[in-house]
């Protein structure tokens, strides 16, 4: 239940310089650096919000914001408009008056809202939620009008985030799958990117470099080359037979008994997204271009059709060891922060191309 301010010492160590108790367990935060406004959603629903001194060794109270009924799940502060955004588990997102502390709009969602990002320039709103969707909003001054719902996840949608120049939005969710949306191109391109082995619970886009650094909650972290034409996975087709062999699926009783066959169980080639049976995909192969930097299923013409070359790895991984719960990237100096579970808190630096080697940890 506590806010702790970290500033580095001439030793070199970290130790807390401001030390703050709530009433209710911490979920949330949003900082702005410029103002030095503090937001911290809490287990109860609301936020409140601090100001931090200059030489931040003290924490002044502003005020509460009476934002959700339930936890709050992400908090985002909008200096130009004066609101507060944020989303909980009352399954609404809620934007607020940060100088009046009332409450604009609310939108409400089938599930629990888990992550929020924010489109400044033009006021779009996206919400992921439990049931693996995210939700495109257009917020106004005391309503909002749903734009679109992308769907693709087959878990809950754990992490978002937008790049505003290229117009790009990144979601990592609970099937260990990360989905990127061109959301600019507007011709409905996504590219799937799966390397990790748990939930993606944090991502971030470094737009200078065209790298998609992601953390899961086994501590992999990944660091993905965006620099390059990727391909999109195929969708997935339908048929009552292989598509190679042509032998019937076991739901296939018609051609079942015609042929005097018994049913095989169906499959997807990752590659070209044929439906065939176990017989006719008995290879394995990583496929990195579509994303794939572990091997999936492809049917056996498509395994033939893969070079060596093909094959090459177009991400790096790493191992944060310990469950990375959240995390937060400076770009600017090159530095990451995560935390844990396990009441840990890391500073990685991420120079100069954003490689991964631990700067120092400490307690929290």
């Amino acid at each position: 239940r506590t806010i702790r301010v970290w500033l580095k010492r001439d030793s070199g160590q970290y130790w807390p310089s401001i030390y703050h108790t709530m009433s209710s367990p911490c979920s949330a935060m949003a900082y702005h650096h410029d103002s030095r406004r503090i937001f911290v959603g809490q287990d109860n629903g609301a936020i409140m919000e601090f100001h931090i001194s200059e030489d931040f060794n003290k924490m002044n109270f502003v005020k509460t914001y009476p934002a959700h009924q339930n936890r709050v799940s992400a908090v985002i502060f909008c200096l130009g408009a004066e609101w507060v955004i944020s989303t909980g588990h009352d399954k609404c997102v809620s934007w607020m008056c940060t100088r009046s502390g009332n409450m604009l709009g609310r939108h409400y969602f089938t599930s629990w809202a888990s992550c929020l990002q924010y489109d400044f320039e033009t006021e779009h709103a996206f919400v992921g939620d439990y049931s693996g969707q995210i939700t495109l909003l257009k917020l106004e001054q005391n309503t909002c009008t749903v734009i679109t719902t992308l769907k693709g996840h087959e878990g809950s949608v754990a992490s978002l985030w937008w790049d505003p120049v290229q117009r790009l939005l990144f979601s990592g969710a609970s099937d260990h799958s990360i989905i990127m949306w061109d959301i600019g191109g507007r011709k409905g391109r996504t590219l799937l990117l799966q390397g990790h082995h748990d939930k993606v619970q944090a991502i971030c886009y470094i737009q200078l470099t065209r790298q998609l650094v992601s953390c899961s909650a086994d501590g992999g972290i990944a660091v993905w080359n965006m620099d390059i034409s990727r391909e999109e996975a195929p969708q997935w087709l339908e048929s009552d037979s292989c598509q190679k062999c042509e032998q019937p699926f076991f739901w296939n009783i018609k051609q079942m008994w015609d042929t005097k066959t018994l049913g095989l169980r169906q499959h997807h080639c990752r590659k070209c997204g044929q439906a065939v049976c176990g017989k006719c995909s008995t290879k394995r192969s990583s496929y990195p271009i579509m994303g794939f930097e572990f091997q999936v299923r492809v049917c056996d013409s498509c395994f033939e059709s893969i070079k060596d070359e093909d094959r090459t790895s177009l991400a790096t991984f790493h191992e944060g060891k310990h469950n990375i719960s959240h995390m937060s990237m400076d770009i600017s100096r090159g530095l990451m922060v995560t935390c844990g579970s396990d009441r840990i808190v890391k500073i990685w630096d991420m120079t100069p191309v954003v490689g991964c080697s631990l700067a120092t940890g400490f307690s929290r």
